[in-house]
């Protein structure tokens, strides 16, 4: 089963997105020759964001490829960011995501006077809120499999209402349920998803897992709506 694609124009932010693509796709490793495949892969399993972090082998050219050959149907851009120079490399290429593994509350406004979407790394309420007020678009819970489900439940109690917040780390499609009921708004997909030397293929057959696991930890009457 593949998530229902929409018919409205590109979103213009990243609860918006996530509406359309619950799932960021991490593809650490991966290589340019890699990213088309995958990208198409992934593009048929209805997945609309993609994140290539800069750890990767010449992640830019990488970024660069998926956003000539998808334009602005994905929302697309690197993890692993650490430097505005990064950010500037980014605006060039025109990728329009910037994640990071830690709240930098400069770096974080820098992407945005950029016009990047920002989804900074937080693991407590001071990360959280100071990622917030430089402008983050949502937070990424990292790492989610140390903080678990009851950390989300806790920290909703502080956030603003709305607050999109990822958890990222060691989700596998068995938890999606138990981390939606803590407030999760979508999930970063990585090593589950994609490791370098899996196949296009492998990653559709994965995607659609996530597909399938999602669907299913909707409430039952939302479920039976869709």
């Amino acid at each position: 089963m593949t998530l229902a694609p929409s018919s409205a124009p590109p979103p213009t932010t990243l609860p918006a997105w996530l509406v359309q693509s619950p799932f960021v796709a991490i593809l650490r490793g991966i290589t340019p020759e890699e990213a088309l495949p995958v990208g198409e892969a992934l593009w048929g399993a209805g997945w609309r964001i993609i994140e290539v972090p800069l750890n990767s082998p010449d992640a830019f050219e990488s970024i660069a490829r998926l956003q000539r050959r998808f334009g602005d149907t994905i929302l697309l851009g690197a993890g692993t960011v650490r430097r505005a120079d990064e950010v500037d490399t980014l605006t060039r290429i025109g990728a329009r995501l910037m994640v990071c593994p830690h709240t930098d509350p400069a770096l974080i406004g820098y992407a945005k006077a950029c016009g990047l979407l920002s989804l900074p790394g937080a693991a407590t309420p001071s990360e959280c809120l100071a990622a917030l007020d430089a402008g983050a678009d949502g937070l990424k819970l990292f790492p989610a499999d140390a903080l678990g489900p009851a950390m989300l439940g806790a920290l909703r109690a502080v956030l603003p209402a709305g607050t999109a917040v990822l958890p990222v780390g060691g989700i596998h499609t068995d938890l999606l349920a138990t981390w939606r009921k803590a407030g999760a708004a979508g999930f970063g997909i990585g090593g589950t998803l994609y490791k370098p030397g899996a196949t296009a293929a492998q990653v559709a057959s994965t995607a659609q897992a996530f597909n399938e696991a999602w669907l299913d930890s909707l409430p039952p009457l939302y479920a039976a709506r869709s």
